[in-house]
């Protein structure tokens, strides 16, 4: 027993800590990303930044939480710098959020610029971590950063991430739901980008489960609108954080994982690949190790079904692709 307590100190004491940062912590999702990060036993320093003075307040709440990692606020543009200097890990929530009657193009409008200049910050202090992007639209504010890290010649497709992590956990959530399944146990491929009929769960590679065609629609439906059904639930008062943050916060720890080492590590994420022709990003199973994304799976066998909705979201998922592309190259 005291061998076996000696070596999980040892084991914890070879790991690596990371210094994270979390972009856009004063908000609604930046707010709960932010204390479970502090919650995080790979992080050891803890930066939080936002434009809002309230940031300040924010880390100073966080920095009370009794576990080891060091939390720090920074605010304007004056410290951006300064707070992202040397992390490890940048998670980005930073933007607008949507409200009822806004897409996901309205959005883009606000948040291309914001995406933008985080990018040109973490090219100049912090050009090797490893950056996750929650700000929406994902499908295009990926593009946006990895072509502005381009520009700036720092650019590493394996350390460019868009979180997906919530259609995973919305799929999981209610395949279980509908089939009786324990959610712990229940595994769902969900493909694509983030964004309406982008998203795209493989409902025919659930194991053990049996759709009817009217469950089959209502699921798919349900788990690529997920984020609208959150939406108007808030009429007006905000859009998907605390589970967005949930998952923010899985994605997160899953790479810290990968990055010390830790061997099998596998997520879906919207990552630069040639998986699928004419899409340069693809969300799609990812194995994840110290360097970031090691190895693109491809995605199984689909059904008739899932074949026909593939074909239908491609050109939308290319063209929200593009839009990120052609907004760095006319800027």
């Amino acid at each position: 027993m005291i061998r076996s307590a000696t070596s999980r100190i040892l084991s914890t004491s070879r790991r690596s800590m990371s210094t994270v940062a979390v972009v856009g912590s004063a908000g609604g999702i930046g707010q709960p990303l932010a204390m479970l990060m502090k919650l995080n036993p790979l992080v050891s320093d803890l930066r939080l930044y936002d434009v809002v003075p309230l940031n300040k307040g924010v880390a100073a709440d966080v920095s009370h939480i009794a576990t080891p990692a060091k939390c720090t606020g920074y605010v304007g543009d004056d410290e951006i710098l300064e707070g992202l200097s040397g992390c490890d890990m940048v998670i980005v929530p930073a933007g607008v959020p949507r409200k009822p009657g806004m897409t996901r193009d309205d959005l883009f409008n606000v948040n291309a610029n914001i995406v933008k200049s985080i990018a040109e910050a973490c090219s100049k202090a912090c050009p090797k971590a490893m950056l996750c992007i929650i700000s929406n639209p994902v499908n295009s504010t990926v593009p946006i950063i990895a072509e502005t890290l381009k520009k700036a010649g720092t650019y590493d497709s394996k350390r460019l991430f868009g979180v997906t992590t919530l259609d995973l956990q919305r799929a999981r959530t209610f395949v279980a739901e509908n089939q009786g399944f324990d959610v712990n146990s229940t595994c769902v491929n969900v493909i694509g980008g983030h964004a309406g009929k982008t998203i795209l769960p493989l409902l025919s590679q659930v194991k053990d489960a049996k759709f009817s065609d009217a469950d089959r629609d209502a699921l798919t439906h349900r788990i690529m609108f997920g984020g609208d059904e959150v939406v108007k639930a808030k009429a007006g008062g905000g859009s998907a954080t605390l589970s967005m943050a949930y998952a923010g916060a899985e994605f997160a720890d899953a790479l810290l994982k990968a990055m010390n080492g830790e061997a099998g590590i596998v997520q879906n994420t919207y990552v630069e690949s040639d998986l699928v022709p004419g899409c340069t990003f693809f969300s799609t199973p990812v194995t994840l190790g110290p360097n970031g994304a090691e190895e693109v799976h491809p995605f199984g066998e689909l059904s008739d079904y899932e074949q026909k909705l593939f074909d239908e979201m491609l050109p939308e998922l290319q063209a929200q692709i593009q839009k990120g592309v052609d907004f760095i190259a006319q800027a």
